[in-house]
């Protein structure tokens, strides 16, 4: 690719810019204007063309390992800054606060832009954050909001894993980063999907490229079947007056780093995020149908225990005369419990979605899509994929409280049982009494089992479109699938989830363990 920088277009960036060091090279925070649309801000360069073409890099990788260094190389390379201008420019704003926030860069129409087409980098909050794992979470739901939005990126050209060239492949931290990784996208992504090595010294990162055959990273691969990589320094913007030789070194990596990614995106055909979206709405389905089986088997154990308690109970009053008896039981009932949340923004809400009809939690954890349940994740077609009935999503409610199964001690009068003709009526309705609450319990038991299936289903789709199935976010459910599948007794579902669990690779445990740390 020929790089041609011409004085005058430098001379326009740095009166746009704020000089913060006056060393070589004189260091410039370029002014720029960020919109922020709730958790999603974007930073534009230039001059929007409509017509131009356009090529969109997503970032994402390990807190630390470099990305906004990255994105400041990707610009001064776009721009056609070169070592001997002796200046660099930063996009990034460094003094502004770490956020879980998604950042995307526009670089569009402007003088002295090498690259025939506008680029989009799109700047993903690290993972492993020192706030801890649940803060991962964030990192999805900010993406798929991104994805899913109108007016927010549909499709990719290239997704980089920045990691750095010291990275160990015996860290289970570095394994769980990598399987939250591969746990966002869609298989249609892996050709898409390649290393940014930074922190380089310009020789075979072997330690890099141990670990991402440790965890089985699924990404694009060069004629040998090995990992595509490029390879960067992060050494551009440091004093050059010392080490000369060592600053041209280090620039001539990250140079020629640059151009293998850059030619790479030019060349690779775009892919758009539909089944990655579909991916990341499918787990949470997944791990949204599990917390409702849960739920529906504390409700099931409560309505056994009642039962137990009126058998035991005329028993103990059998031989007993009167009308009727008097029982105290522990009696189920449903109640509404207060969860943190509220409005944040204009739409963004953070709340449970749940079903009055039903009444059940629908998606109770993490549910900060909107303040509209039918933009829910948990609903499909219009209608609910978790509560009972399957109901519309338009009588589905998004507020600040969840159902909670729990009982109250209550005295229940029963029809005395005896086995006389003269009281048959009596003993008719305590046996239909009876009868009433073990219909009521069978049905409990037979919802139970069809949310067992509903979430066997959810792991099959996975494995259909998930560009890895056995991630720790799937694993975490498998356990739980399989006895309770065993309970219903499908053994081929029962062996289908056995192997499933089979599949899990070191890397995955590795990701385990590190995640049950926590």
């Amino acid at each position: 690719m020929e790089r041609r920088t011409k004085n005058h277009s430098l001379s326009i960036l740095i009166s746009k810019s704020v000089q913060i060091s006056s060393g070589l090279p004189k260091i410039y925070q370029l002014k720029t204007e960020t919109k922020t649309f709730g958790d999603l801000s974007t930073v534009t360069i230039g001059t929007k063309d409509t017509k131009q073409n356009n090529k969109t890099i997503l970032l994402v990788g390990e807190t630390g390992a470099g990305k906004s260094s990255l994105i400041n190389a990707l610009f001064n390379h776009v721009m056609g800054v070169q070592f001997e201008d002796g200046v660099w420019f930063q996009i990034v704003d460094r003094q502004q606060g770490k956020t879980p926030d998604v950042t995307i860069y526009e670089i569009c129409s402007c003088e002295g832009k090498t690259l025939p087409c506008s680029v989009t980098i799109i700047d993903t909050p690290g993972y492993g954050n020192t706030k801890g794992i649940e803060q991962d979470d964030i990192v999805i739901d900010r993406m798929r909001k991104l994805f899913e939005t109108e007016n927010g990126v549909h499709e990719l050209h290239a997704v980089g894993l920045v990691m750095k060239a010291t990275d160990n492949r015996l860290s289970d931290r570095l394994m769980y980063i990598f399987d939250s990784v591969m746990s966002l996208f869609g298989n249609d992504l892996e050709k898409n999907i390649v290393a940014l090595i930074t922190h380089s010294n310009g020789r075979t990162p072997k330690n890099a490229l141990q670990a991402l055959e440790a965890a089985n990273f699924r990404c694009a691969t060069n004629e040998n079947n090995q990992p595509v990589y490029f390879l960067f320094n992060n050494q551009q913007n440091e004093d050059r007056t010392d080490g000369a030789e060592l600053c041209t070194t280090a620039q001539r990596i990250s140079e020629k780093g640059m151009q293998g990614f850059t030619a790479f995106v030019e060349k690779i055909s775009p892919q758009r995020l539909k089944t990655t979206t579909e991916v990341m709405n499918e787990r949470i389905r997944l791990t949204a149908c599990v917390q409702n089986l849960l739920d529906r088997i504390r409700r099931t154990e409560q309505k056994q225990t009642e039962i137990k308690q009126i058998e035991e109970g005329l028993k103990m009053h059998e031989e007993e005369m009167g009308e009727e008896v008097t029982i105290h039981v522990d009696e189920p009932y449903v109640v509404k419990e207060r969860i943190s949340g509220g409005r944040k923004w204009l739409i963004f809400y953070e709340g449970a979605v749940t079903c009055p009809v039903c009444k059940e939690n629908c998606h109770k954890d993490g549910c900060t899509k909107t303040w509209r349940p039918e933009f829910c994740e948990v609903m499909r077609g219009g209608r609910c994929t978790v509560c009972s009935k399957k109901c519309p999503a338009a009588v589905h409610v998004k507020q600040t409280w969840i159902y909670k199964n729990t009982t109250k001690r209550v005295e229940k009068k029963i029809p005395k049982m005896k086995h006389d003709s003269e009281n048959k009526a009596k003993f008719e309705d305590q046996t239909r009494y009876l009868k009433n609450l073990e219909q009521e319990m069978k049905k409990l038991v037979e919802e139970k089992y069809k949310l067992v299936d509903e979430a066997y289903q959810h792991v099959i789709r996975l494995e259909e479109i998930a560009l890895k199935v056995d991630s720790v976010s799937v694993n975490v459910h498998l356990d739980f699938l399989i006895e309770k599948t065993k309970e219903k007794g499908d053994r081929r579902k029962v062996q289908k989830l056995e192997e499933l669990k089979g599949k899990v690779d070191e890397g995955t445990k590795a990701a385990l363990r590190y995640k049950n740390a926590f």
